[in-house]
């Protein structure tokens, strides 16, 4: 019997938090220094109800997973 990996592709909004020493940032600049963008440092939680699935496609699983001729796309 045949095995097929299912992947979608989804869209959400999340909220990204870090705790931080006060001199880490610049409260009176407010300069978040090193913290300006979300990265490995934070927390993410996806916000429940914000996702959406932008695509799906399947393929048999077990093949070659960089062959995308044998991708099906079901939704776009």
């Amino acid at each position: 019997m045949k095995k097929y990996k299912i992947t979608h592709l989804i869209s959400a909004d999340f909220e990204a938090t870090a705790l931080v020493n006060e001199d880490e940032i610049d409260t009176n600049l407010n300069d978040l220094k090193e913290y300006k963008k979300p990265d490995s440092k934070f927390n993410f939680t996806m916000i429940k109800g914000t996702e959406s699935i932008t695509r799906t496609y399947y393929e048999e699983h077990g093949e070659n997973i960089n062959d995308s001729t044998k991708k099906r796309i079901i939704n776009k």
